[in-house]
């Protein structure tokens, strides 16, 4: 089996921001995961990363919160891009 596209999406903002989400499903997991997914979820403002969820063969899965990286437990690609557009949300100003 090759990767499988799940999901693909991106949008700039009317402020300029831009938001992507890319999700495949994979034959073999991304190590150290054990799920078969291999994702990216971003939020870029003004060329800088504020939100960024992804799984990097060697880190895992982690996300970038305003320039931290910190661990992220994938339970399902629902819940990975309902935890995303929280973190976006969170971060936009009103």
């Amino acid at each position: 089996m090759s990767a499988q596209l799940i999901t693909r999406f991106k949008n700039i903002t009317t402020d300029g921001a831009i938001i992507e989400v890319v999700v495949w499903k994979v034959p073999n997991p991304v190590p150290p995961t054990e799920h078969g997914y291999k994702y990216r979820a971003v939020y870029v403002v003004d060329g800088i990363r504020v939100v960024g969820f992804d799984n990097e063969r060697g880190k895992g899965d982690h996300c970038h919160l305003e320039g931290r990286e910190v661990p992220y437990i994938f339970t399902s690609v629902e819940q990975l891009i309902e935890d995303f557009i929280t973190a976006v949300a969170a971060r936009r100003e009103p």
